[in-house]
Order: C-alpha cells, then sequence, then structure tokens
C-alpha cells in the first residue's frame, strides 16, 4: 500500500483479514476477540505498562486469556486487541524492510496470542520476527 497515507480503516481491515486468515482452530478461538485500532495507546495503558513512549506499544490484548478464563467467573468485559497506528507506522518506517500489511498482520498475531494464553517469551521461542 504506498501513494497514500494509511489510514485506521486501512489497518483494522488489514488485521480483520488476518483473523478471517486464521486456520480453524485459532479463527474460533480468536471469533469472540473485539478487534481495536486507534491512532495510540490512551495514558492508562501506558501508565498501567510502565511505558513512557508510546511508539514502543504497537498492541495490547486487554482480557483474560483462554487457558485463564472460568465459566463459573465470566469476564466483566470482552476480550480486546489493540492496535496502535501511529507507532506500527513508525516501526514500519523505521524497519523499511517489511510491507505494512505484514507488520499489522505480526502485530495482530503477536496479541492474539496472548489471548491464546502464551506469554512474550513463549511467543519468542517460535518468533523470529524481530532479530
Amino acid at each position: 500500500m504506498t501513494g497514500r497515507a494509511i489510514t485506521l480503516a486501512d489497518m483494522e481491515a488489514m488485521a480483520r483479514a488476518t483473523i478471517a486468515a486464521l486456520p480453524a482452530p485459532f479463527a474460533a478461538g480468536a471469533s469472540g476477540i473485539v478487534l481495536r485500532v486507534e491512532e495510540w495507546p490512551d495514558e492508562d495503558m501506558l501508565r498501567d505498562l510502565g511505558i513512557d513512549d508510546p511508539l514502543e506499544l504497537t498492541g495490547l490484548y486487554d482480557g483474560i486469556p483462554m487457558t485463564e478464563k472460568s465459566f463459573s467467573d465470566p469476564a466483566p468485559w470482552p476480550d480486546t486487541v489493540w492496535l496502535f497506528r501511529r507507532p506500527i507506522l513508525a516501526e514500519w518506517r523505521d524497519r523499511g524492510d517489511v510491507e505494512i500489511a505484514d507488520l499489522v498482520a505480526h502485530v495482530t498475531v503477536h496479541e492474539l496470542a496472548h489471548h491464546f494464553g502464551w506469554s512474550d517469551e513463549d511467543i519468542a521461542v517460535i518468533d523470529r520476527w524481530w532479530e
């Protein structure tokens, strides 16, 4: 995607295409996720995570991982994957070696992995993206 600014709607469409392409077992688990694409993470998110620079947060999973869910203790809000347009665009420009749709897909899958119960350490074992 070149020649024009990448909008929130563009980024959401990329993320939704990623979710739609998930293999069946993962697609079923991701079906109830709320996807939110915003310009920036809000101050509360950054403060809760101890992050000073909003460019450091490209995405966030907000919810209870499937491995911790209990039918007897339902969550008070839906699980949400947040993507942040400006930090993703900054990462894309800084890297210079990846298509924007691939980066959006990567961030989306990373956050969905948290939904499935994977820690950052678990993800790092198989994810060589940032090397």
